[in-house]
Protein backbone atom coordinates (compact mmCIF):
# COMPACT_ATOMS: atom_id res chain seq x y z
CA UNK A 1 0.00 0.00 0.00
CA UNK A 2 1.06 3.18 -1.10
CA UNK A 3 0.84 6.55 0.11
CA UNK A 4 -0.88 8.72 -1.77
CA UNK A 5 -0.63 12.85 -2.26
CA UNK A 6 -4.00 13.31 -1.16
CA UNK A 7 -3.27 11.01 1.76
CA UNK A 8 -0.39 12.77 2.73
CA UNK A 9 -1.72 16.49 2.50
CA UNK A 10 -4.41 15.29 4.42
CA UNK A 11 -2.79 13.52 7.73
CA UNK A 12 -2.54 17.02 10.42
CA UNK A 13 -2.66 16.44 14.02
CA UNK A 14 -6.39 16.23 15.15
CA UNK A 15 -7.62 19.80 16.43
CA UNK A 16 -5.36 22.00 14.00
CA UNK A 17 -6.70 25.19 13.72
CA UNK A 18 -7.79 26.20 10.69
CA UNK A 19 -7.70 29.62 10.98
CA UNK A 20 -4.14 29.94 12.60
CA UNK A 21 -0.69 28.64 13.25
CA UNK A 22 0.55 27.51 16.08
CA UNK A 23 3.62 29.86 16.75
CA UNK A 24 5.30 28.93 19.56
CA UNK A 25 6.04 25.40 18.55
CA UNK A 26 6.95 26.03 15.19
CA UNK A 27 9.27 28.86 16.51
CA UNK A 28 11.12 26.11 18.61
CA UNK A 29 10.73 23.68 15.72
CA UNK A 30 12.90 26.50 13.74
CA UNK A 31 15.02 27.00 16.08
CA UNK A 32 15.94 23.19 15.88
CA UNK A 33 16.49 23.93 12.21
CA UNK A 34 18.98 26.83 13.18
CA UNK A 35 20.85 24.21 15.32
CA UNK A 36 21.30 21.79 12.94
CA UNK A 37 22.30 23.92 10.50
CA UNK A 38 24.35 26.04 13.18
CA UNK A 39 26.14 22.42 14.34
CA UNK A 40 26.95 21.73 10.68
CA UNK A 41 28.23 24.83 9.12
CA UNK A 42 30.09 27.35 11.78
CA UNK A 43 33.63 25.30 10.74
CA UNK A 44 33.05 26.86 7.50
CA UNK A 45 33.53 30.21 8.91
CA UNK A 46 36.54 29.85 11.52
CA UNK A 47 37.58 26.72 9.09
CA UNK A 48 41.49 28.53 8.95
CA UNK A 49 41.64 29.00 13.02
CA UNK A 50 40.25 25.47 13.29
CA UNK A 51 42.53 23.95 11.04
CA UNK A 52 45.70 25.85 12.79
CA UNK A 53 44.96 24.73 16.38
CA UNK A 54 43.93 21.48 15.45
CA UNK A 55 47.30 20.92 13.42
CA UNK A 56 45.53 19.86 10.38
CA UNK A 57 44.98 21.35 6.81
CA UNK A 58 41.98 23.67 5.59
CA UNK A 59 41.31 21.04 3.34
CA UNK A 60 41.42 18.08 6.41
CA UNK A 61 39.59 20.92 8.45
CA UNK A 62 36.78 21.44 5.39
CA UNK A 63 36.14 17.29 6.04
CA UNK A 64 34.36 18.25 9.76
CA UNK A 65 31.47 19.71 7.60
CA UNK A 66 31.75 16.29 5.14
CA UNK A 67 31.35 13.94 7.90
CA UNK A 68 28.65 15.49 9.15
CA UNK A 69 26.70 15.61 6.20
CA UNK A 70 27.79 11.77 5.46
CA UNK A 71 26.56 10.62 8.93
CA UNK A 72 23.11 12.52 8.70
CA UNK A 73 22.73 10.67 4.70
CA UNK A 74 23.62 7.41 5.79
CA UNK A 75 21.83 7.40 9.28
CA UNK A 76 18.25 8.99 7.76
CA UNK A 77 16.49 5.94 6.49
CA UNK A 78 17.80 3.41 9.17
CA UNK A 79 17.04 5.61 11.82
CA UNK A 80 13.65 6.63 10.48
CA UNK A 81 13.12 2.90 10.26
CA UNK A 82 14.36 2.07 13.92
CA UNK A 83 12.93 5.07 15.82
CA UNK A 84 9.71 5.14 13.70
CA UNK A 85 7.77 3.47 16.86
CA UNK A 86 9.36 6.15 19.55
CA UNK A 87 7.22 8.88 20.61
CA UNK A 88 8.18 12.14 18.39
CA UNK A 89 8.88 14.54 20.98
CA UNK A 90 11.14 12.01 22.94
CA UNK A 91 12.96 11.45 19.81
CA UNK A 92 13.53 15.14 19.01
CA UNK A 93 14.58 15.79 22.75
CA UNK A 94 17.47 12.98 22.50
CA UNK A 95 18.58 14.79 19.41
CA UNK A 96 18.87 18.01 21.03
CA UNK A 97 20.59 16.82 23.92
CA UNK A 98 22.93 15.14 21.70
CA UNK A 99 24.04 18.49 19.70
CA UNK A 100 24.55 19.77 23.13
CA UNK A 101 26.89 17.11 24.00
CA UNK A 102 29.07 16.82 20.57
CA UNK A 103 29.33 20.81 20.28
CA UNK A 104 30.74 20.96 23.95
CA UNK A 105 33.56 17.79 23.16
CA UNK A 106 34.17 19.95 20.17
CA UNK A 107 34.76 23.16 22.23
CA UNK A 108 37.19 21.57 24.33
CA UNK A 109 39.05 18.79 22.29
CA UNK A 110 42.45 19.15 21.25
CA UNK A 111 42.69 16.14 18.97
CA UNK A 112 41.13 16.23 15.59
CA UNK A 113 39.97 12.52 15.74
CA UNK A 114 38.15 13.13 18.66
CA UNK A 115 36.63 16.25 16.92
CA UNK A 116 35.57 14.42 13.92
CA UNK A 117 34.17 11.70 15.78
CA UNK A 118 31.46 13.58 17.75
CA UNK A 119 30.82 15.68 14.37
CA UNK A 120 29.89 11.97 12.99
CA UNK A 121 27.53 11.93 15.99
CA UNK A 122 26.27 15.10 15.66
CA UNK A 123 25.42 14.47 11.90
CA UNK A 124 23.19 11.40 13.07
CA UNK A 125 21.12 13.45 15.61
CA UNK A 126 20.28 16.23 12.78
CA UNK A 127 18.91 13.06 10.65
CA UNK A 128 16.86 12.61 13.05
CA UNK A 129 16.49 16.47 13.65
CA UNK A 130 15.73 17.02 9.75
CA UNK A 131 13.40 13.68 9.28
CA UNK A 132 11.29 14.93 12.06
CA UNK A 133 10.82 18.74 12.04
CA UNK A 134 8.57 18.90 8.64
CA UNK A 135 6.36 16.18 9.73
CA UNK A 136 5.84 18.16 12.69
CA UNK A 137 5.24 21.14 11.07
CA UNK A 138 2.93 19.30 8.31
CA UNK A 139 0.61 18.26 11.74
CA UNK A 140 0.62 21.41 13.30
CA UNK A 141 -1.16 23.21 10.35
CA UNK A 142 -4.41 22.86 8.55
CA UNK A 143 -3.91 21.87 4.54
CA UNK A 144 -3.94 25.58 3.51
CA UNK A 145 -1.68 26.60 5.76
CA UNK A 146 1.17 23.55 5.86
CA UNK A 147 3.38 25.49 3.19
CA UNK A 148 3.66 28.28 5.13
CA UNK A 149 4.19 25.96 8.35
CA UNK A 150 7.21 24.23 6.79
CA UNK A 151 8.83 27.75 5.65
CA UNK A 152 8.46 29.29 9.15
CA UNK A 153 9.80 25.54 10.62
CA UNK A 154 12.99 25.71 7.91
CA UNK A 155 13.17 30.00 8.46
CA UNK A 156 16.16 28.42 11.24
CA UNK A 157 18.11 27.50 8.26
CA UNK A 158 18.26 31.36 6.97
CA UNK A 159 18.44 32.69 9.99
CA UNK A 160 21.54 30.41 11.09
CA UNK A 161 23.02 31.39 7.98
CA UNK A 162 22.57 35.13 7.97
CA UNK A 163 22.98 35.34 12.13
CA UNK A 164 24.36 32.70 13.34
CA UNK A 165 27.54 31.83 11.22
CA UNK A 166 29.02 35.62 10.70
CA UNK A 167 28.09 36.31 14.50
CA UNK A 168 30.25 33.07 15.51
CA UNK A 169 32.57 33.63 12.59
CA UNK A 170 32.89 37.04 13.99
CA UNK A 171 33.00 35.93 17.59
CA UNK A 172 35.81 33.55 16.45
CA UNK A 173 37.89 36.48 15.41
CA UNK A 174 38.07 38.21 18.30
CA UNK A 175 37.64 34.98 21.39
CA UNK A 176 38.57 32.32 19.37
CA UNK A 177 36.46 29.34 17.79
CA UNK A 178 35.97 27.46 20.85
CA UNK A 179 33.77 30.13 22.51
CA UNK A 180 31.27 29.97 19.75
CA UNK A 181 30.93 26.04 20.05
CA UNK A 182 30.63 26.74 23.46
CA UNK A 183 27.73 29.16 22.71
CA UNK A 184 25.97 26.54 20.76
CA UNK A 185 26.10 24.22 23.35
CA UNK A 186 24.34 26.66 25.68
CA UNK A 187 21.60 27.37 23.33
CA UNK A 188 20.96 23.81 22.56
CA UNK A 189 20.54 23.22 26.40
CA UNK A 190 17.88 26.26 25.86
CA UNK A 191 15.88 24.80 23.21
CA UNK A 192 15.91 21.56 25.23
CA UNK A 193 13.61 23.16 27.46
CA UNK A 194 11.25 24.78 25.03
CA UNK A 195 10.46 21.89 23.69
CA UNK A 196 9.73 20.57 26.44
CA UNK A 197 7.28 22.88 27.34
CA UNK A 198 6.20 23.81 23.97
CA UNK A 199 5.63 21.13 21.28
CA UNK A 200 3.27 18.69 21.20
CA UNK A 201 3.87 15.24 21.64
CA UNK A 202 2.82 12.57 19.19
CA UNK A 203 2.80 8.66 19.15
CA UNK A 204 4.85 6.87 16.20
CA UNK A 205 3.94 4.56 13.95
CA UNK A 206 2.69 1.34 14.83
CA UNK A 207 5.13 -1.68 13.52
CA UNK A 208 2.55 -3.66 11.58
CA UNK A 209 1.76 0.22 9.80
CA UNK A 210 4.96 0.75 8.76
CA UNK A 211 5.41 0.95 5.02
CA UNK A 212 9.16 0.72 2.44
CA UNK A 213 10.46 3.82 2.46
CA UNK A 214 12.34 3.04 -0.79
CA UNK A 215 8.36 2.04 -2.14
CA UNK A 216 8.60 5.64 -2.79
CA UNK A 217 10.82 6.17 -5.62
CA UNK A 218 7.86 4.71 -7.46
CA UNK A 219 5.54 7.57 -7.10
CA UNK A 220 5.15 10.09 -9.95
CA UNK A 221 7.83 13.31 -9.59
CA UNK A 222 9.99 11.91 -6.72
CA UNK A 223 13.23 10.46 -8.17
CA UNK A 224 13.19 13.88 -10.28
CA UNK A 225 12.81 15.91 -7.19
CA UNK A 226 15.63 14.17 -5.60
CA UNK A 227 18.20 14.62 -8.54
CA UNK A 228 17.38 18.48 -8.21
CA UNK A 229 17.84 18.09 -4.41
CA UNK A 230 21.20 15.98 -5.05
CA UNK A 231 23.09 18.45 -8.04
CA UNK A 232 21.19 21.79 -6.23
CA UNK A 233 22.88 21.00 -2.51
CA UNK A 234 26.33 19.62 -4.31
CA UNK A 235 26.84 22.53 -6.27
CA UNK A 236 25.67 24.65 -3.33
CA UNK A 237 28.16 23.12 -0.72
CA UNK A 238 31.13 22.96 -3.26
CA UNK A 239 31.28 26.83 -2.90
CA UNK A 240 29.96 27.41 0.74
CA UNK A 241 32.27 25.13 2.17
CA UNK A 242 35.15 26.49 1.36
CA UNK A 243 33.91 30.07 1.09
CA UNK A 244 36.22 31.05 3.72
CA UNK A 245 39.09 29.88 1.17
CA UNK A 246 37.77 31.22 -1.94
CA UNK A 247 37.54 34.87 -0.34
CA UNK A 248 40.80 34.21 0.83
CA UNK A 249 42.48 33.85 -3.12
CA UNK A 250 40.80 37.60 -3.84
CA UNK A 251 42.17 39.15 -0.89
CA UNK A 252 38.42 39.10 0.81
CA UNK A 253 39.41 37.10 3.93
CA UNK A 254 39.32 39.76 6.43
CA UNK A 255 35.33 40.15 5.08
CA UNK A 256 34.20 36.51 5.64
CA UNK A 257 32.06 37.61 8.44
CA UNK A 258 30.53 40.43 6.20
CA UNK A 259 30.11 38.89 3.49
CA UNK A 260 28.55 35.83 5.21
CA UNK A 261 26.25 38.24 6.66
CA UNK A 262 24.60 40.02 3.53
CA UNK A 263 24.39 36.17 2.09
CA UNK A 264 22.49 35.25 5.15
CA UNK A 265 19.94 38.64 4.99
CA UNK A 266 19.16 37.64 1.68
CA UNK A 267 18.80 33.95 2.59
CA UNK A 268 16.46 35.47 5.71
CA UNK A 269 14.49 37.90 2.70
CA UNK A 270 14.30 34.83 0.18
CA UNK A 271 12.35 32.53 3.16
CA UNK A 272 9.84 35.10 3.96
CA UNK A 273 8.69 35.62 -0.04
CA UNK A 274 8.86 31.99 -0.01
CA UNK A 275 7.00 31.46 2.92
CA UNK A 276 4.21 33.77 1.31
CA UNK A 277 4.47 32.02 -1.54
CA UNK A 278 4.93 28.69 -1.28
CA UNK A 279 1.58 27.45 -1.26
CA UNK A 280 0.52 28.76 -4.63
CA UNK A 281 4.05 29.23 -6.77
CA UNK A 282 6.08 26.79 -6.01
CA UNK A 283 6.94 26.14 -9.39
CA UNK A 284 7.69 28.89 -9.87
CA UNK A 285 9.85 29.65 -6.71
CA UNK A 286 12.10 26.50 -7.40
CA UNK A 287 12.96 28.33 -11.36
CA UNK A 288 13.65 31.46 -9.93
CA UNK A 289 15.77 29.92 -7.17
CA UNK A 290 17.94 27.77 -9.69
CA UNK A 291 18.57 31.17 -11.92
CA UNK A 292 19.39 33.21 -9.13
CA UNK A 293 21.95 31.03 -8.26
CA UNK A 294 23.52 30.12 -11.81
CA UNK A 295 23.56 34.40 -12.34
CA UNK A 296 25.63 34.45 -9.24
CA UNK A 297 28.07 31.74 -9.61
CA UNK A 298 28.26 33.40 -13.21
CA UNK A 299 29.65 36.50 -11.77
CA UNK A 300 32.06 34.77 -8.95
CA UNK A 301 33.46 32.87 -12.09
CA UNK A 302 34.03 36.29 -13.83
CA UNK A 303 34.06 39.15 -11.04
CA UNK A 304 35.27 37.76 -8.06
CA UNK A 305 38.09 40.62 -8.53
CA UNK A 306 35.86 43.26 -7.73
CA UNK A 307 34.71 43.04 -4.27
CA UNK A 308 31.28 45.03 -4.98
CA UNK A 309 30.31 42.24 -7.54
CA UNK A 310 31.23 39.54 -4.64
CA UNK A 311 28.55 41.46 -2.59
CA UNK A 312 25.74 41.33 -5.12
CA UNK A 313 26.92 37.36 -6.32
CA UNK A 314 26.36 36.69 -2.44
CA UNK A 315 22.91 38.80 -2.03
CA UNK A 316 21.66 36.97 -5.44
CA UNK A 317 22.98 33.16 -4.30
CA UNK A 318 21.27 34.30 -1.07
CA UNK A 319 17.89 34.87 -2.62
CA UNK A 320 18.52 31.80 -4.36
CA UNK A 321 19.04 29.79 -1.73
CA UNK A 322 17.00 30.97 1.41
CA UNK A 323 13.70 29.16 0.77
CA UNK A 324 14.92 26.17 -1.09
CA UNK A 325 14.74 23.88 1.88
CA UNK A 326 11.44 25.19 2.12
CA UNK A 327 10.17 24.45 -1.42
CA UNK A 328 12.40 21.52 -1.82
CA UNK A 329 10.85 19.34 1.76
CA UNK A 330 7.21 20.91 0.01
CA UNK A 331 7.59 19.19 -3.23
CA UNK A 332 8.87 16.03 -2.06
CA UNK A 333 6.21 15.71 0.32
CA UNK A 334 3.73 16.38 -2.18
CA UNK A 335 4.95 13.66 -3.99
CA UNK A 336 6.00 10.67 -1.70
CA UNK A 337 4.40 11.79 1.72
CA UNK A 338 6.78 11.17 4.75
CA UNK A 339 8.78 8.33 3.18
CA UNK A 340 9.87 10.66 0.30
CA UNK A 341 10.88 13.30 3.23
CA UNK A 342 13.17 10.42 4.72
CA UNK A 343 14.74 9.97 1.35
CA UNK A 344 15.11 13.74 1.14
CA UNK A 345 16.73 14.00 4.26
CA UNK A 346 19.48 10.93 2.65
CA UNK A 347 19.78 12.87 -0.41
CA UNK A 348 20.48 16.42 0.66
CA UNK A 349 22.98 15.33 3.20
CA UNK A 350 24.86 13.00 1.31
CA UNK A 351 25.53 15.29 -1.33
CA UNK A 352 26.36 18.12 1.51
CA UNK A 353 29.20 15.66 2.01
CA UNK A 354 29.85 14.85 -1.47
CA UNK A 355 30.13 18.95 -1.73
CA UNK A 356 32.89 18.95 1.01
CA UNK A 357 34.75 16.05 -0.45
CA UNK A 358 34.21 17.42 -3.62
CA UNK A 359 35.19 20.91 -2.99
CA UNK A 360 38.63 19.41 -0.99
CA UNK A 361 39.51 17.57 -4.47
CA UNK A 362 38.88 20.89 -6.72
CA UNK A 363 41.03 23.27 -3.93
CA UNK A 364 44.05 20.94 -3.98
CA UNK A 365 43.88 20.35 -8.10
CA UNK A 366 42.89 23.32 -9.42
CA UNK A 367 42.34 25.90 -6.82
CA UNK A 368 39.59 28.26 -5.75
CA UNK A 369 38.75 29.64 -8.71
CA UNK A 370 37.13 26.51 -10.21
CA UNK A 371 34.16 26.38 -7.75
CA UNK A 372 32.58 28.63 -9.13
CA UNK A 373 32.21 26.93 -12.72
CA UNK A 374 31.94 23.40 -11.47
CA UNK A 375 28.95 25.15 -9.46
CA UNK A 376 27.85 26.13 -12.64
CA UNK A 377 28.30 23.03 -14.61
CA UNK A 378 25.76 21.10 -12.21
CA UNK A 379 22.94 23.81 -11.73
CA UNK A 380 22.41 24.14 -15.86
CA UNK A 381 20.93 19.96 -15.30
CA UNK A 382 18.63 21.57 -12.51
CA UNK A 383 16.97 24.23 -13.98
CA UNK A 384 16.11 21.67 -17.02
CA UNK A 385 14.57 19.21 -14.66
CA UNK A 386 12.52 21.35 -12.91
CA UNK A 387 11.25 22.93 -16.06
CA UNK A 388 10.54 19.48 -17.47
CA UNK A 389 9.01 17.97 -14.60
CA UNK A 390 5.87 20.29 -14.34
CA UNK A 391 2.93 17.22 -13.73
CA UNK A 392 4.18 15.76 -10.76
CA UNK A 393 7.37 16.90 -9.22
CA UNK A 394 7.08 20.86 -9.68
CA UNK A 395 3.57 21.39 -10.91
CA UNK A 396 1.70 24.77 -11.57
CA UNK A 397 -0.73 24.04 -8.38
CA UNK A 398 -0.16 21.88 -5.85
CA UNK A 399 -2.08 18.96 -5.11
CA UNK A 400 -4.84 19.80 -2.36
CA UNK A 401 -4.60 23.47 -2.31
CA UNK A 402 -7.58 25.78 -3.67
Amino acid sequence: MSTSRAESLTDSASGADARKLPMSPLLALCTAAFMGILTEALPAGVLPEMARDLSVSESAMGQALTIYAIATGLSAIPMSTTTSTWRRKVLLLTAVITFAIANTVTAISSSYVLTMGFRLVAGVAAAVIWAELVGYARRLAPVHLQGRAIAITMAGIPLALSLGIPLGTFLGGLFGWRLTFGLVTLVSVLLVGWIWVSVPDAPGQQREHREPILQALRLPGVVAVLFVVASYVLAHNILYTYIATFLDEYRMGDSRDVVLLVFGIASMVSIFITGALVDRKLRFLTIASTLLFIVATGMLALLAGSPAMVYVAMVLWGLGWGGVATFLQTAVTDAGGDRGQALLVTTWNSFMAGGGAVGGILLNIFGPTSFPWSVLLLLVPVLLVVVAARAHAFPAKRPGTL
